[in-house]
């Protein structure tokens, strides 16, 4: 009776091991950058408050300070649209190519790497952690080419 007590309770702990292996290694998908980012909102915010960081620091902030706030809006728009698509977010980014967006800029590679550390501070403020942090850098980096001495 004992034995047969503990072949069942063998069998069972064995079953639950392996159930909850093949549970693991089949589970749900893992949850895109959109999701991880907070989803629409979440990247609204970090986009809204890169956008004030970028207005207030001086590297750069020359080239908002024309803006009318309506254009203001759409930059902030178009910049969550367009994190939101590059995230596997339900976003559709409507707006230029960054090429032709940035056509005649004459975007430096010092204008550039302050806007990615104030990318950087909008994130740490936000408390996007570092592997998502990572993430978005390396989807939003290929853009430099394009936007970058144009």
């Amino acid at each position: 009776m004992i034995r047969r007590i503990a072949g069942w309770a063998m069998l069972v702990i064995v079953s639950v091991v392996t159930l909850g292996a093949c549970a693991t290694m089949s589970g749900e998908p893992k949850p895109t950058l959109y999701k991880r980012l907070g989803g629409r909102e979440g990247i609204k915010i970090v986009v809204d408050d890169f956008v004030s960081i970028l207005a207030g620091d001086p590297r750069v902030n020359a080239r908002f300070k024309d803006l009318k706030p309506a254009d203001l809006e759409r930059v902030k728009t178009n910049a969550a649209d367009q994190v939101c698509e590059a995230t596997g977010g339900p976003c559709s980014y409507l707006g230029k190519d960054m090429k032709a967006a940035h056509q005649g800029m004459k975007v430096t590679d010092a204008e550039w790497d302050a806007t990615v550390e104030d990318l950087v501070k909008a994130l740490d403020k936000n408390k996007v952690p570092e592997k998502e942090k990572s993430e978005l850098l390396g989807v939003l980096s290929p853009m430099k080419k394009d936007i970058v001495g144009q």
